[in-house]
């Protein structure tokens, strides 16, 4: 059998161009892990479209549900893609299962946090430890919190967090911050801004049902230091799970797919891409369903044109 298309992930993007390939009456093949995307340990959604607030889990059920009500497509889970290769006019996704053959591929595989790897910092996601300002800032009201990460984006995540936060610091283990001085100097006149920690290395997330303390560990002098926090924010970049593409279409230094971002089409006329894994600017449930349901429609036409 050969696929249409097959459309590899199953978090917003991805559900949201499943739907739209069905609808359409594509031949359609959906691999994924799990449904949901990195929100899936979310604990309380506020910005989802429609939902005033939902768990993660829960918008992840959503997902499945609606997909699974569509009559033209065909759901492998849980399946992992590990390599996707071109062969004459086709395309092959291979898995740790299968080889699936197709005409085109949608990438919506998203992109994995960079974590801290310390102690306590799995045992809390979603428990105060967070990974998205923009998603989570509401949820930390009154809260004292750490934003972990000197450049644009921890700089970023505390100009979230003023409107919210009772107080924040920010901490970064480099000797200065690597952010926009324009925006240093803005978080600077806030109030609620306290201070900024230097030449610090996160070590240990503590607490007990929820996380109420980061400990770090000044490299100057070596002592270890405790902060009462009940909100700790990671950013320290992304990494975009473009690696079974990498040498089917470009990339960016970050190692994001690069995009036409009127179409979701890549430098390979049959890759499509759309959500974390590209070099869209605004890493957003909303916006990643959004250009998916653009990339799918451009797939549609691809085919169309193809016949």
């Amino acid at each position: 059998m050969i696929y249409d298309t097959i459309i590899l992930g199953g978090g917003p993007a991805g559900t949201a161009a499943g739907v739209y390939t069905a609808r359409k009456k594509l031949k359609t093949l959906l691999i994924t892990e799990e449904f949901g995307g990195q929100s899936i340990v979310s604990d309380d959604i506020q910005n989802w479209i429609g939902e005033k607030s939902i768990a993660g889990y829960k918008l992840a059920q959503k997902f499945e549900e609606h997909l699974r009500s569509q009559e033209d497509i065909e759901i492998k889970m849980p399946e992992k893609v590990l390599e996707v290769k071109e062969d004459g006019d086709e395309l092959v996704v291979i898995t740790d299962k299968k080889e699936y053959k197709t005409k085109t591929v949608m990438v919506t595989i998203g992109a994995r946090r960079r974590k801290l790897n310390i102690t306590g910092e799995k045992k809390f996601d979603g428990k105060g430890v967070a990974y998205c300002s923009t998603c989570d800032a509401p949820l930390f009201s009154g809260k004292s919190v750490v934003v972990v990460g000197g450049g644009n984006s921890g700089l970023e995540a505390v100009q979230d967090l003023i409107p919210y936060a009772k107080e924040i610091s920010l901490l970064t283990h480099g000797e200065a911050l690597r952010g926009d001085p324009v925006t240093i100097e803005a978080i600077k006149k806030s109030d609620k801004f306290k201070d900024v920690i230097l030449n610090a290395e996160a070590k240990e997330i503590k607490g007990d049902q929820f996380a109420s303390a980061l400990t770090y560990t000044d490299k100057k002098t070596g002592k270890d230091i405790t902060l009462e926090v009940q909100g700790i924010f990671v950013e320290i970049g992304a990494i975009p799970n473009s690696e079974i593409v990498k040498d089917l279409v470009d990339t960016n230094d970050r190692g994001e797919i690069v995009i036409n971002h009127k179409t979701g089409a890549t430098s390979n006329p049959r890759i499509f891409a759309a959500g974390d894994v590209t070099d869209e600017a605004y890493k957003q449930n909303n916006i990643s369903a959004g250009d998916a349901v653009k990339a799918a429609l451009s797939v549609y036409g691809y085919l169309l044109k193809k016949k």
